[in-house]
C-alpha cells in the first residue's frame, strides 16, 4: 500500500512551549490508524496540524508530506483540504435539504452538471452507509435527521469530494449505541478505499476498526498547555 500521509517529527508549538509532540507515522491507502493517547494530550491537534487549521497563536514544525508533496505551514490551502479532509466531532449541519448538505463542499471545487454533482453526492450517501435511509427525502431539510445520522451526512459532505485521507475526530463520542454502530459501520466499509486516521477515546473501538494505533504522549515540559488544546 501507497502511504498518503507522512509525518515525521510533528510538533505544536505556542510561542515557546511545546504543545503537542513530536509524533511520527505514516497513513497507508486503504489502512485505518487510530491515534490514542490520554485526555488534554493534543490528538484534536494534531489533526488540524495535518490540514493547516491550527487556531491563531499555534504553529506546527516537523516534516508533513501528502500523496508524496511537502506541505508548507500555512493556511487556507484548498487543495490540501480536498485531498485529507477532517469531519470534526460535532457534526455540523447547514442550512439547507440533505442533498445541499452532501454537496456542500463539492460545489465550491468541482464545476460540472447538477446531474454530476448529483450523481457524486448519491455515491458518497452510500459509501457512508445512509442513502437507504434518506433516498426518498433528499429534499427534506437536513436538520430532520438524528444525531447519528448526520454524523454520516458529514462523512457523506467529506466523501463527495472523493478524499484520498479522512481525519475523523472522536465521530461516535456523542452518539447512543445504535447509532455508534452504524457510524462504525461506515468507518469499517472504508477500509481498503482511504487512508483513515481515527481520534477515538475508546480502546475498544480502536480494536474493532483499526489495523495500527499511534500512541502520542504528552511533552515533558507542556503538562499544563497541552490540556488546553484537546
Amino acid at each position: 500500500m501507497d502511504d498518503v500521509i507522512t509525518v515525521r517529527q510533528l510538533r505544536v508549538h505556542s510561542r515557546e512551549k511545546a504543545l503537542v509532540g513530536p509524533v511520527s507515522f505514516n497513513l497507508r491507502h486503504g489502512s485505518t490508524t487510530g491515534l490514542c493517547g490520554p485526555s488534554g494530550v493534543g490528538k484534536s491537534t494534531v489533526l488540524r496540524a495535518l490540514v493547516d487549521l491550527l487556531p491563531n497563536g499555534l504553529t506546527r514544525e516537523g516534516e508533513l508530506q501528502v500523496l508524496g508533496r511537502t506541505i508548507a505551514p500555512r493556511k487556507g490551502d484548498a487543495e490540501l483540504r480536498a485531498t485529507v479532509v477532517l469531519v470534526p466531532q460535532t457534526p455540523v449541519v447547514f442550512g439547507g435539504s440533505i442533498l445541499d448538505n452532501a454537496l456542500f463542499g463539492l460545489r465550491h471545487l468541482l464545476r460540472a452538471s447538477q446531474e454530476v454533482l448529483r450523481e457524486r453526492a448519491e455515491q458518497a450517501l452510500e459509501e457512508a452507509g445512509l442513502w437507504k435511509e434518506v433516498a426518498d427525502r433528499l429534499d427534506e431539510p437536513a436538520h430532520t435527521l438524528s444525531a447519528g445520522q448526520r454524523q454520516r451526512l458529514c462523512l457523506a459532505r467529506a466523501l463527495a469530494l472523493q478524499p484520498a485521507g479522512l481525519l475523523l475526530d472522536e465521530p461516535t463520542s456523542a452518539l447512543d449505541e445504535r447509532s455508534r454502530d452504524k457510524v462504525e459501520q461506515s468507518i469499517a466499509a472504508l477500509r481498503g478505499s482511504r487512508a483513515v486516521l481515527l481520534v477515538s477515546h475508546d480502546p475498544a473501538q480502536v480494536e474493532r476498526l483499526c489495523d495500527t494505533t499511534v500512541h502520542l504522549d504528552q511533552p515533558m515540559a507542556a503538562t499544563s498547555a497541552a490540556a488546553a488544546v484537546g
